[in-house]
């Protein structure tokens, strides 16, 4: 057999070995040699690999081949029922930056009931929408304020963040919200726009003393 065929069965079997470190060792030749009969089994492990790390070098991996190849791939696996497949798949797409993919950023992505779905979408979505669709998807994610915890709501205020100064009209109406939640991310998420220094954690507790402030106002 040439030594071709048997450093893929070799890696075609690491990808599948037991220990993590054999995985990230055996990700890491495909993506230094792209071969594009890994494809489909890359894609396949991004969906169970339960590691961070190993899923991070299997992106990787992806990466290196053609996009004309792995992007095709990666749009069905986003509509696959498997919540790692999708959310991975999206992740993989917002690293390769192609954007053919923006027709599959869809609205039912953006506010996936799975947080870890739904904050890839909103990563790859900043990253695929094109010129000028900027305040259309503003508008899309500003309907996922004050979802989640910490963590999820940072990865929204990021994703509008990096939209820049188009968001803020859309800031400004979700802060006339009926749900506090709602206006005390958008407060936050302004306050990071114009300074983006403050922290989330010190803007989230600003923004909730603005909105008690605001209610104890009102009812005064």
């Amino acid at each position: 057999m040439p030594k071709q065929d048997t450093d893929t069965i070799r890696a075609f079997q690491g990808l599948e070995d037991s220990r993590s470190s054999v995985r990230l060792r055996a990700a890491l030749a495909v993506g230094t040699t792209p071969d594009p009969r890994f494809i489909d089994k890359l894609i396949e492990r991004c969906a169970i690999e339960p590691e961070f790390y190993v899923r991070d070098m299997l992106t990787w991996a992806l990466t290196r081949h053609s996009a004309s190849m792995t992007v095709p791939v990666l749009l069905n696996e986003v509509r696959s029922e498997r919540a790692q497949a999708r959310s991975q798949a999206l992740h993989t797409l917002s690293k390769i930056g192609d954007r053919q993919a923006w027709p599959a950023i869809t609205r039912a992505l953006l506010s996936d009931a799975d947080d870890e779905v739904a904050r890839s979408a909103w990563r790859a979505a900043v990253v695929l929408v094109p010129e000028g669709e900027e305040p259309e998807l503003a508008a899309v994610l500003s309907t996922q304020l004050g979802r989640g915890e910490r963590e999820t709501q940072l990865s929204l205020s990021r994703a509008l963040i990096a939209l820049g100064e188009v968001i803020l009209p859309t800031l400004r109406a979700a802060m006339t919200d009926l749900d506090p939640r709602v206006r005390e991310h958008a407060i936050a998420t302004e306050r990071l726009l114009r300074d983006p220094d403050a922290g989330f954690e010190f803007a989230i507790e600003e923004a909730k003393r603005v909105v008690a402030l605001g209610r104890i106002s009102q009812e005064g």
